[in-house]
């Protein structure tokens, strides 16, 4: 039976929402304590197919975003209020309301003067900070990406906007940096330095960090190439160096970055990071060859690996999978998400590890889990344990 103050605020809900006055609206208060879910934010938005509802549903690693029509998105707001939270916080033009489910299932209601602007519209394209500014950004221009008025270059749009949302994902785990007096980072496999220039510029700049920083590249024209522009671009500290990850000397690494990085070369990277104790660690996994070549799968689970574009697929997942609990038993707090592709490839899953000093993590019971996967998929060994000698 729905309580009267439940039916009140949803017939509320929707002549807000009908009214245009909707403004933003939370559910907290999750009622499974085990949940990964941790709150709903719904808000309006107009877009091609009209004016609907935005959910952004806030897990403990990742947000995962979804537009509803008007009566979709406020049924499953009421789904959601009877299964998965206590609280509903509806701020509108008009008012505030409140809704608060009580253990008995009784239902508390409150009203109050509005306290949030409204938005003067309901696009649901924003307009974000650049964290990389255009002009006058010597590299730049150098690399092509703006003209010789600071413009950016029309068919170099794409790898502007990817060389900002790069930062923009970064930016978080940046600011929480502790090294402060004098910060490392190595980039492995850096080709033409996009990302390189970038990560320098924004810690040297935007966050004024004393910076030292090594792109590490094979390919010696784009060493050369590379060393000369940050010398035109006054980054007197950052340098690129003829290397491999593996054997490339570096005297200190507080970050170490690895973009696509083929195959087992990821791990290579990864090893580096964790004996060199880097406080972050952050690559992008490409062409997981080790692992769907050791697949051994006699059990139930067979036919997933029984046609190629699935085994591929789950070589992927179980690769980056046991990386990540590599790094979570190291002491490393880690994420794993998408992101846009650097080189128009659909190989964008990065996973970033960041040290947790005095963490003392499960180590045996995480290597147990990983022995557990590695069994149901015949798996013997991951590079990665090879190298740390796990």
């Amino acid at each position: 039976m729905i309580h009267i103050n439940t039916k009140t605020f949803f017939d509320k809900l929707q002549l807000i929402v009908e009214n245009k006055e909707l403004i933003k609206l939370q559910l907290t208060g999750k009622r499974e304590k085990s949940s990964d879910l941790k709150k709903i934010i719904v808000t309006a938005v107009e877009i091609k197919k009209g004016y609907c509802l935005n959910f952004v549903y806030r897990h403990n690693t990742k947000d995962i975003t979804k537009n509803f029509d008007i009566s979709e998105g406020i049924e499953l707001i009421e789904k959601a209020m009877a299964n998965e939270f206590y609280n509903a916080e509806l701020f509108a033009k008009t008012e505030n309301v409140n809704l608060i489910i009580l253990p008995n299932e009784k239902a508390q209601l409150k009203s109050s003067q509005p306290t949030l602007q409204a938005p003067t519209t309901f696009t649901h394209d924003k307009v974000k900070d650049r964290l990389i500014e255009p002009f006058e950004n010597i590299y730049l221009r150098e690399l092509g990406i703006t003209n010789a008025n600071w413009e950016i270059r029309r068919e170099m749009s794409d790898k502007y906007k990817q060389i900002n949302k790069y930062i923009e994902l970064l930016a978080p785990y940046l600011t929480e940096l502790t090294v402060t007096d004098s910060l490392h980072f190595a980039d492995m496999g850096s080709g033409k330095g996009y990302l390189t220039f970038a990560l320098y510029d924004y810690l040297s700049n935007n966050l004024k960090l004393n910076t030292h920083a090594t792109g590490v590249e094979f390919r010696e024209d784009l060493v050369w190439t590379c060393n000369s522009i940050a010398r035109q671009a006054g980054f007197e500290n950052l340098i690129f160096v003829k290397g491999t990850i593996e054997k490339t000397e570096l005297e200190k690494i507080d970050i170490l970055i690895a973009l696509h990085a083929c195959d087992t070369a990821t791990d290579d990277a990864i090893f580096r990071g964790i004996q060199s104790d880097a406080e972050l660690i952050v690559c992008a996994p490409c062409c997981h060859k080790q692992i769907r070549k050791a697949f051994n799968v006699t059990n139930e689970l067979s036919n997933v690996t029984k046609f190629g574009i699935l085994k591929e697929r789950q070589a992927e997942i179980i690769t980056d999978t046991i990386r990540a609990m590599i790094l979570e038993a190291h002491g490393y707090k880690t994420n794993v998400f998408e992101f846009i592709p650097l080189e128009h490839t659909p190989k964008n899953v990065m996973i970033v590890g960041k040290k947790v000093r005095n963490a003392s993590p499960d180590k045996q019971g995480i290597l147990k889990n990983i022995a557990a996967i590695k069994q149901v998929f015949g798996i013997e060994k991951h590079y990665l344990e090879t190298l740390l000698g796990i």
